[in-house]
């Protein structure tokens, strides 16, 4: 820089005739300006140093917290199988020997299941990659719908009309019936514990192995025919019926992640709630339901809608805050625009958030959002959240998400939801059965109040079984 300036100095002097005084003071102006530009610069590529490292280290703190998170569940599970242990000892002590034997035989039988559950879907992968991704086979009883949009457990209702009330139904389970009509019929599906639960695995990004699973609720209409939530959600809601749905699958998600730990202990659940369910007077039953499974709390986290976290009160907040205390986490799905307050969520306990691969790579149009798509992986990763692509259904889908440092994916291109064993439920059986089981009593007394009929004595009746 200052061989530039007495080099202008000089030639002013000497070519254009200017006095010593003012080529010096032209190349004093000189080294100046460029003194000046030389200091931005040099601070912007520090800034963008500092950056770099804060994005790192928040990115390290996350997966520090989630080592040590993995840690205390292990030590958890470590306590309970050396008390399983002991208890088996006891009871070898005192009981017979095949009385010992039994509960080992039928564990050895259901690792036998679950393995041969396991070739079998490897070998249905493999013909799907062979067939250039034909549909994935699903049992031949359920059929699946093919939509890229995939309905939640609770929560997400189905498009309304014009009116407020549920859109008419055009399914031949509801065909011919009145909202009165489909609302009892959802209620009686409920009773009677015909919600199926599907499971879609969320899958690391470009790996593609299987990190977590997301729940997702089916009515069986019992004549062979499966109702997406999308279908009867909104008739659910009509009844006032989301609290008790939601409660009956949070207790199959219970049952879910615990044999998912058998297999793997780096396996997640994420389980949608709705909002009614935060504020129904049966939440504090519910909370006694989770607060005697904590130890699964890093593997099952809460799912909601951004239009629901942001229509949250007081009330809903305090419920966050409860499950929040147990170590539960939370995820936010449904995104409708990139506009969020990530320092907000994490101190509500959220770590995740789902947004649209569509909504990412703005083809939706003009995305709302204070960011640009594709810096907001590493926004959400500064303050400890994992941003989740769903609706994935082409490969170029995942290679445009990769540019964008997308970690997780989710949809039919991975998997369709698939429904879960039956074994995998056992001990979710009838309420009243439960009940009479658990307190030892005799039938129950017809007629039940409102509130044992609901959410509070749906987890009193299978609380007992987890």
């Amino acid at each position: 820089m200052v061989l530039i300036a007495a080099s202008l100095g000089a030639v002013l002097f000497v070519r254009f005739g200017f006095s010593v005084v003012d080529s010096a003071v032209a190349a004093l102006g000189l080294l100046t300006v460029l003194a000046l530009y030389n200091a931005v610069s040099g601070r912007r590529r520090d800034r963008a140093v500092v950056n770099d490292q804060v994005a790192s280290l928040a990115r390290g703190s996350g997966d520090l917290a989630r080592q040590m998170a993995e840690f205390g569940r292990r030590l958890v599970a470590l306590e309970e199988k050396v008390g399983t242990l002991g208890a088996l000892g006891t009871l070898g002590s005192r009981g017979s020997p095949a009385s010992t034997a039994e509960p080992l035989a039928g564990e050895i039988e259901e690792l036998s299941r679950l393995v041969r559950q396991l070739a079998d879907s490897v070998a249905q992968h493999e013909l799907a990659l062979s067939a250039e991704r034909a549909p994935l086979p699903v049992q031949a009883s359920v059929p699946e719908k093919p939509a890229p949009s995939m309905p939640r457990v609770g929560g997400e209702v189905a498009p309304r009309s014009g009116t407020g009330a549920p859109t008419l139904p055009t399914i031949a389970a509801f065909r011919g019936l009145d909202q009165d009509a489909v609302v009892a019929a959802v209620a009686g599906a409920i009773d009677s514990q015909r919600i199926d639960l599907y499971l879609q695995p969320i899958v690391t990004l470009p790996q593609r192995k299987v990190r977590y699973y997301e729940a997702m609720s089916r009515l069986n209409a019992g004549n062979g025919e499966v109702v997406a939530a999308a279908d009867f959600l909104p008739y659910a809601e009509a009844g006032s019926l989301l609290p008790k749905l939601d409660g009956l699958c949070v207790l199959r998600c219970v049952q879910v992640v615990r044999r998912l730990l058998l297999k793997n202990r780096d396996i997640g659940l994420f389980c949608n709630l709705s909002v009614a369910t935060l504020t129904d007077a049966g939440f504090p039953q519910l909370l006694e339901l989770i607060e005697a499974n904590r130890a699964i709390a890093p593997s099952l986290v809460f799912e909601f809608t951004q239009n629901a976290v942001r229509g949250m009160g007081p009330m809903e907040h305090e419920s966050l805050a409860a499950l929040a205390e147990r170590g539960f986490r939370f995820s936010m799905d449904n995104l409708v625009d990139l506009r969020i307050e990530p320092r907000e969520l994490t101190a509500r306990g959220f770590r995740f958030v789902k947004a649209p691969a569509a909504l990412l790579l703005n083809r939706v149009g003009s995305a709302m959002a204070n960011i640009h798509p594709a810096d907001f992986s590493d926004l959400l990763g500064r303050f400890g959240i994992d941003l989740i692509a769903d609706r994935i259904e082409s490969e170029s889908t995942v290679v445009d998400l990769l540019d964008y440092d997308v970690r997780f994916g989710q949809g039919f291109l991975f998997s369709p939801p698939r429904p879960v064993r039956a074994e995998a439920l056992q001990g979710v059986a009838d309420p009243g059965t439960a009940e009479q089981a658990r307190v030892g009593t005799g039938p129950a007394p017809a007629g039940p109040s409102p509130r044992s009929s609901g959410l509070a004595q749906l987890v009193r009746a299978a609380s007992g079984r987890t």
